[in-house]
C-alpha cells in the first residue's frame, strides 16, 4: 500500500508537470532557427535580411569571407558542414561541386524559381541548374577621372602608361588581375601553360610602379575622392563610383571583357537546408530580388525582378550588347594555379 501511494503521489506530480510545461509552451513563442549565411560582406540590404527573420522567425548569422579561395579552404576543412547557404563566385562553385561539397537543391521548396532570367542559367558550373541561384552578374571594368588622365583610356594596356605612376587602384582577385595581364598578351584568363603565366608575371611586375593600392572592398572609393586617378573594379563598385561622381569615364577595354556570375548554393552537410531553400525562395520574389539589385548594384539576374526596380537601376544593371560573350574565368590545372598564386605574392611584395 505504501508503495501505492507513493507512484499515486509520483503520477499526479508529472501530470502537473506536464500541464504547467503545455501552459508555458502556449505562451511562449517557438524559439528561432538559424541560417548559418556565408558571403561577401555587404550583399544584402539589413531590410532584407530583417524582413527574413521576422517573416520566417529564422535568425540569420551571417559571416563573410573576402576570397572565393578563402570560402572554399573553409568549406572543405567543415566537409560541407557548417555553413547554410554560400554565395560566391562561378569558377569556385565549379570546383566545390566537383569535390562533392554542394547539395541538390529541392526545386519544390523554391516557388519562385520561375523568376530567374534563364540567361543566366546552364552556366558551365552547374550545367542542369541543379545545384545554384544566380545572385548577380558582372564584368570588371576601368574606370578613371579625365580631369586627370591626360590621354583617353581604351584597355587594359593603358594601365601600364607612365604617366600613371602611383595612381591606379586594383580589386585583389589574383585570378582576374593576372587574368587582364594574359588578355595584354593574346591570351585566355584560363590558359594552363605555365610559361605564359611565368611571362605574364613579369609584365604584371611592371605594373607595380603605377600601382597605389590593391583593396578588394570599396575600391570605388579611392576613384571617388581622388587619391587615385584609375581604378579597375568589380561591376557594384563601378555603379557607385558612376553614381557618385558622373563624371567619371567607363572603359569596356578592347582587349576583351571577362565576365562572371555569383550564386547561391547549400553545403553538403548544411545544417539548416531547409533554411537554406526559404532564403533562397525569398530573395527571388520579384520585390525582394529588387531591393537586392538596386542595392549591391550588380547585373539582375531575376528577370521577373526589372518592373520593380528604378528607371535608373533598370538602365546601369542591365547587360550592354554583346557583355555575356566575355570569357568567364573557370578552374585551371593546380600547377598553373600555384603559378598565379606565386607571381602574385611577388607582385604585391614589389608594392610594399
Amino acid at each position: 500500500m505504501k508503495n501505492r501511494k507513493r507512484f499515486g503521489k509520483l503520477a499526479l506530480t508529472a501530470m502537473a508537470v506536464a500541464a504547467a510545461a503545455l501552459l508555458t509552451g502556449c505562451g511562449a513563442k517557438k524559439e528561432a532557427q538559424t541560417l548559418n549565411l556565408f558571403t561577401w560582406d555587404g550583399m544584402f540590404p539589413q531590410e532584407v535580411l530583417s524582413g527574413f527573420e521576422e517573416e520566417y522567425n529564422i535568425k540569420i548569422n551571417y559571416t563573410n569571407f573576402e576570397y572565393d579561395e578563402e570560402m572554399l579552404a573553409k568549406l572543405e576543412t567543415a566537409k560541407g558542414g557548417d555553413y547554410d547557404l554560400v554565395i560566391a563566385d562561378d569558377y569556385i562553385i565549379d570546383i566545390a561541386v566537383s569535390e562533392g561539397l554542394v547539395q541538390k537543391l529541392d526545386k519544390s521548396a523554391l516557388t519562385n524559381w520561375g523568376n530567374i532570367d534563364p540567361a543566366f542559367q546552364g552556366q558551365f558550373y552547374d550545367e542542369t541548374d541543379e545545384y545554384t541561384v544566380p545572385y548577380g552578374a558582372g564584368i570588371p571594368l576601368i574606370v578613371y577621372d579625365p580631369a586627370l588622365v591626360d590621354f583617353e583610356i581604351t584597355g587594359y594596356e593603358d594601365l601600364w602608361n607612365p604617366s600613371l605612376k602611383d595612381n591606379v587602384a586594383l580589386i585583389g582577385n589574383y585570378r582576374v588581375i593576372d587574368g587582364i595581364v594574359l588578355k595584354t598578351m593574346g591570351y585566355s584568363f584560363n590558359i594552363n601553360d605555365t610559361a605564359v603565366i611565368e611571362e605574364a608575371g613579369k609584365k604584371l611586375l611592371q605594373l607595380a610602379p603605377n600601382v597605389r593600392l590593391i583593396n578588394d572592398n570599396n575600391t570605388q572609393d579611392y576613384i571617388i575622392s581622388g587619391e587615385a586617378a584609375v581604378a579597375f573594379l568589380y561591376t557594384s563598385q563601378v555603379t557607385q563610383a558612376v553614381a557618385a561622381r558622373p563624371d567619371l569615364k567607363v572603359v569596356y577595354p578592347k582587349e576583351g571583357l571577362g565576365f562572371g556570375i555569383m550564386a547561391g548554393f547549400i553545403p553538403s552537410q548544411a545544417p539548416n537546408a531547409d533554411a537554406a531553400h526559404k532564403f533562397l525562395d525569398y530573395i527571388l520574389r520579384p520585390e525582394i530580388s529588387a531591393q537586392c539589385f538596386e542595392y549591391i548594384g550588380y547585373v539582375c539576374t531575376t528577370k521577373a525582378a526589372v518592373p520593380y526596380m528604378s528607371k535608373e537601376a533598370q538602365a546601369s544593371l542591365s547587360l550592354p550588347e554583346g557583355a555575356q560573350s566575355g570569357e568567364f574565368i573557370m578552374d585551371i590545372s593546380g600547377e598553373a594555379n600555384e603559378v598565379h598564386e606565386r607571381i602574385w605574392t611577388e607582385f604585391k611584395a614589389a608594392l610594399d
